[in-house]
């Protein structure tokens, strides 16, 4: 095969498995793209610096320190001071990670920005389906609960309907039925 006609090292897939949810946002941290890009983070996050002007704060922002580690230990990466990272990751999102892709300027960021395109998009239709599916349910329970209603209601006139009447009881002694004779 040539260098050009090579087959994408990543799929949708692979690349939907990178977005995580930070700050109620779906980002992908600069390591990730890096991996993605085909370039080193160190070099990734230097890129990223001298074109400070594309990535605006609803395009990329750093982590917190809570962020981070709680990111850290979801994905698993290496601790600090054992050959891990010494600066909190950036993320970026949907946006950011695209316009990384117009910094890089190379072949595989362009053919990886598809991928990730591709990925939110898959994203964004897995969340519209999960609230859907949502709606649904909750459809489908206000009706089970009228439902419910009115089978407790019909469940209550048929035992009163298998409770046999009372009859009256018979006064003791004697009575006199006046009205009768008149």
């Amino acid at each position: 095969m040539s260098k050009t006609a090579q087959a994408p090292l990543a799929t949708v897939d692979t690349v939907a498995g990178r977005i995580h949810l930070v700050r109620g946002q779906k980002v992908m941290l600069d390591a990730d793209l890096a991996i993605l890009y085909g370039v080193a983070t160190k070099r990734f996050n230097e890129q990223v610096r001298r074109n400070l002007a594309r990535f605006p704060g609803d395009f990329m922002f750093q982590l917190t320190s809570e962020e981070d580690s709680a990111l850290r230990s979801q994905i698993a990466t290496s601790k600090t001071g054992r050959g891990g990272r010494r600066y909190l990751s950036y993320a970026f999102t949907e946006h950011g990670a695209i316009m990384a892709a117009t910094i890089l300027n190379s072949p595989r960021a362009t053919e990886m920005s598809v991928f990730i395109v591709r990925a939110f998009v898959k994203m964004r239709e897995a969340l519209a389906t999960h609230r859907a599916v949502a709606q649904k349910l909750d459809e489908l329970e206000r009706k089970v609960s009228s439902h419910d209603k009115a089978i407790a209601g019909v469940i209550d006139a048929i035992r009163q309907l298998m409770t046999p009447p009372v009859a009256p009881k018979r006064p003791i002694g004697f009575t006199a039925d006046i009205e009768k004779k008149a």
